[in-house]
This record gives C-alpha cells, sequence and structure tokens, in this order.
C-alpha cells in the first residue's frame, strides 16, 4: 500500500455552536432563552426540558442549555417546530387583595394565574405586589422586557395610594424623603403627600423608584404607621385608570411603542448596559436595586 498508513482516529467533531467569547454569531442568544421568547415555557422550564432530551437544534438532540442559537437554527421540542417569536405585548391587571404574585405557592394560597383569563397567552409579571397589597400589576410575554422594566436604571417613578393607622405630621414623615435606614438597610428618598385624615386613619400619596421586598409597610412601621390597605396606582407611564378588580387590559401596540421606544428592541446589549449602569453607585452613594 502506497502512502502513510490509514489512521482510524477521526479528527474531533467541532461544537454545535460557539457557547461563549467574542466569536459569537451576530444575532445569537442561548437556547433557553429562544424558547422562553417563543413563549414555549420560561427560562428555567426550558432548561429542564434540554436536560431531559427533549429538544433537537438542526435534527441534534441537544443536553445542555450552554448553546447559542441564531434565527437561522432550526429548533424543535417534542420534534415539534418551536413557534416564531410573538411580537412584544403588555397588559394593566388590577390585582386584588388575597392573591400571591407567583405561578404556584408552596402554602397553597391562591395566586393571580390562578385568576386570569383563560385566553391570555403565558405572561410574565413585572415586579411584583405582595399578597395584602392591590392595584396595578403589569404582565408581558417578554422576559427581556420584564427584566428591562425591573432594573433601577430605568428610573420609573410607582405611585401608590397608602393608608396607615395614625395621624402623620410632615415633621414625622420627613425620614421618608430623606431616605430612612431600617435594620441596617438604607431606602432611597420617596415621594409623600399626605392627601387626608380619615378618624384614626390617614391617605398619603407615595412615590417610589426603587421597589425593595414591602419597603413601604416597613418603612411606615418604623414611624409607627401601620400600613392598612395599599394600592399601586401607576407604574411608569401606565396607569390603573378606572380598571376593575380582576380585569386585564392591553395596552395598544401604538402606545406600547411611544412609551416605551428603545426598551422594546430585543437586541439584549442595551439591557447589559442598564445592568452595568444599576451596578455603579447613585447620587447619594448608594446602590440601586431592582423590585
Amino acid at each position: 500500500m502506497n502512502g502513510k498508513p490509514r489512521s482510524d482516529k477521526r479528527p474531533p467533531r467541532p461544537p454545535a455552536r460557539p457557547v461563549t467569547g467574542a466569536d459569537r454569531p451576530a444575532g445569537s442568544e442561548r437556547i433557553a432563552r429562544r424558547i422562553a421568547r417563543a413563549g414555549v415555557a420560561s427560562r428555567r422550564e426550558a432548561e429542564r426540558m434540554i436536560v431531559a432530551g427533549r429538544v433537537r437544534v438542526n435534527g441534534r438532540r441537544i443536553d445542555t442549555p450552554a448553546l447559542n442559537v441564531t434565527p437561522a437554527d432550526r429548533i424543535e421540542i417534542d420534534e415539534q417546530p418551536l413557534p416564531e417569536i410573538a411580537p412584544v405585548r403588555l397588559w394593566r391587571y388590577h390585582k386584588p387583595a388575597g392573591l400571591v404574585t407567583t405561578e404556584r405557592d408552596e402554602k397553597g394560597r391562591p395566586t393571580i394565574f390562578e385568576r386570569l383569563p383563560g385566553d391570555l397567552p403565558r405572561v410574565l409579571t413585572i415586579g411584583r405586589l405582595d399578597i395584602n397589597s392591590e392595584g396595578l400589576l403589569l404582565l408581558t410575554n417578554d422576559g427581556a422586557l420584564k427584566r428591562r422594566l425591573e432594573l433601577p436604571a430605568t428610573g420609573w417613578l410607582r405611585k401608590y395610594r397608602v393608608r396607615v393607622h395614625g395621624k402623620p405630621t410632615d415633621a414625622l414623615l420627613t425620614p421618608l424623603r430623606e431616605g430612612i435606614e431600617i435594620d441596617g438597610e438604607r431606602f432611597q428618598p420617596m415621594e409623600v403627600v399626605l392627601d387626608r385624615q380619615q378618624g384614626s386613619n390617614a391617605w398619603l400619596t407615595v412615590g417610589l423608584r426603587e421597589g425593595r421586598k414591602r419597603e413601604i409597610r416597613r418603612a411606615f412601621a418604623a414611624l409607627g404607621l401601620p400600613v392598612n390597605r395599599l394600592i399601586r396606582v401607576s407604574y411608569g407611564p401606565f396607569q390603573l385608570g378606572d380598571l376593575p378588580k380582576g380585569a386585564v387590559a392591553e395596552i395598544r401596540p401604538r402606545v406600547l411603542r411611544d412609551q416605551l421606544g428603545p426598551l422594546l428592541e430585543r437586541d439584549p446589549a442595551p439591557a447589559r448596559a442598564a445592568r452595568r449602569r444599576a451596578r455603579k453607585p447613585g447620587r447619594n452613594g448608594a446602590s440601586r436595586k431592582s423590585d
């Protein structure tokens, strides 16, 4: 036999797609994110589908979510083509008190997802309201938009109607307006307006841009003014208005474009830039946090 002896070793098979680094194909994104944007499942659920071997990319079964795909790739779940990415949509929902803002509750309490209309597509909540709070909750079908609108860097003011037990005065409310510290945790200044005293209770309008867990309730409790009702009336430019309790109303695409503009872009780069800005100290030196 002429020439070099034949080798049984084959060259290693190249990976299906670059996963990290600057050589990612233009327009690529993680496979789980692509599945989530198609409205099939959340990113975590998509990752579980992948590990279970239910996902194929260009005919090849994959078992790890550490894979980037492009619009040219053919994705199948359970041998069915992945749906096209739906346009970004946003809804207003008037959350009643007594519901938790999660898909499932380990304590068996009722959730908002059990009460939403059956004709809604799969939706995500933008921020949360605790079980005893009510009012405006924004819903979206797009995970990237959810994350961008929750970032403190977005700078959206959230307004609440708050009823407290007690008789607040301007002097008593000053710590809230200047930024109060509770158990070593510093809260950003709030906008606080005393609207009226009603017997042993008082109604106030409160605005904040930060939105930590139970922030308003904790802040007023620290002043000896326990909150006995809390209603969110606006989130950025979107208003609760006269939307009935439990009702859902979609925001028109034109209004969505006018109000959100660049936030509707599918490119994740703006979101990454916003996260970098959010990690920088604010004007008073405190780091910002999302809801």
